[in-house]
């Protein structure tokens, strides 16, 4: 389609290009940190630092071993009283545009080897990351912060009556 014609068609419903330009303009204010990709000079994608942190999110929580990942008493609780999306609960990340690097905070399974569940974590964080982002992920630093223990929630029984 010739470029008049698309004006043309832009014209029919209603916008200008000034408007379509206003619209997809990024704002350095606007729009948060994170990686941009350009598509060989067709336009490029923004891949932002909450996406990036929803990735490991849910990559550290595919680990067996990891109970879950914490955040802070009064996050938890603000997530937990306003129902938001808990995937990037307890991830930190900094993203740059090639690399990038990840914190999380753990509470692993009792009875599990820490070393290996925390290696197992990396690797795939890591790889998720790479896979949907195209990021190199620098590194991935884990802070396990508790453990859970299975026993807690299966008695069933009160300690007292």
């Amino acid at each position: 389609m010739s470029e008049a014609r698309a004006t043309e068609n832009r014209a029919e419903q209603g916008r200008t290009d000034q408007s379509v330009q206003r619209q997809t303009a990024p704002s350095s204010m606007a729009l948060p940190a994170g990686r941009i990709v350009d598509a060989d000079g067709k336009g490029k994608t923004r891949i932002s630092n909450g996406v990036v942190a929803k990735i490991a999110g849910i990559a550290a929580r595919e680990v067996e071993g990891v109970h879950e990942l914490s955040a802070s008493g009064l996050t938890n609780l603000t997530s937990r009283i306003t129902r938001s999306d808990t995937r990037a609960v307890g991830v930190s990340v900094e993203v740059g545009e090639r690399e990038a690097a990840v914190d999380l905070a753990t509470i692993m399974d009792y009875g599990v080897s820490i070393p290996q569940v925390a290696e197992a974590v990396r690797r795939n964080v890591m790889d998720r990351i790479n896979s949907m982002t195209g990021l190199v992920v620098k590194e991935v630093n884990i802070d396990v912060s508790d453990l859970y223990f299975a026993e807690d929630e299966t008695s069933g029984q009160p300690r007292v009556q």
